[in-house]
């Protein structure tokens, strides 16, 4: 059995000014110098990486996602899965915003990692390069294929063949569940 290395890693966003307004606490803590992190009282969790509320996009992908784009660039394939409720940062640490004026600090995981791809493809010219890409939303029980309109809002579904490898369905889609 062939082992897949899983990292975790957990970030918490500041509280919204919203949240500031009505009085909101922060419920999880990062313990210090540690990859912990404390919900509540007294439930303690630990992580592979444990950015707090003042960590940055920089810090983020650097420390996460760099190794795995150095990885594809070596020929092996990787995955980002970003996880959390609805309002927990994920669309901020994944891209950063969808407008074209992003600041340069501001920018997430997916410019990034697409910029640093793209420039190493450009620095090795006699390489021959195949790039594929899934942008897919797990949202409830639906998949949302976020790179092609036409099929964004047909149902998906994920499909394995007898090995346990996933198909194409609709186009190219990574087994995300």
């Amino acid at each position: 059995v062939e082992e897949i290395p899983v990292k975790v890693a957990v970030r918490i966003r500041p509280l919204l000014c919203k949240e500031v307004l009505h009085n909101h606490q922060v419920c999880v803590r990062v313990i210090s110098n540690s990859q912990q992190i404390i919900t509540g009282r007294d439930r303690v969790f630990t992580f592979d990486f444990v950015f707090g509320k003042n960590s940055t996009q920089d810090e983020v992908y650097n420390t996460c996602v760099k190794p795995l784009v150095l990885s594809l660039i070596e020929g092996y394939n990787a995955t980002v899965f970003a996880y959390g409720q609805t309002g927990s940062g994920k669309t901020y640490t994944i891209g950063g915003g969808y407008i074209a004026s992003v600041v340069e600090g501001q920018k997430g995981i997916i410019p990034r990692a697409i910029q640093e791809i793209f420039q190493s493809i450009s620095e090795h010219p006699s390489i021959d390069f195949n790039v594929k890409v899934s942008y897919i939303e797990v949202y409830k029980e639906d998949l949302r294929d976020l790179l092609e309109l036409e099929t964004s809002m047909k149902d998906l579904h994920i499909r394995e063949d007898e090995k346990g490898n996933t198909g194409k369905v609709a186009r190219l889609i990574s087994c995300l569940h």
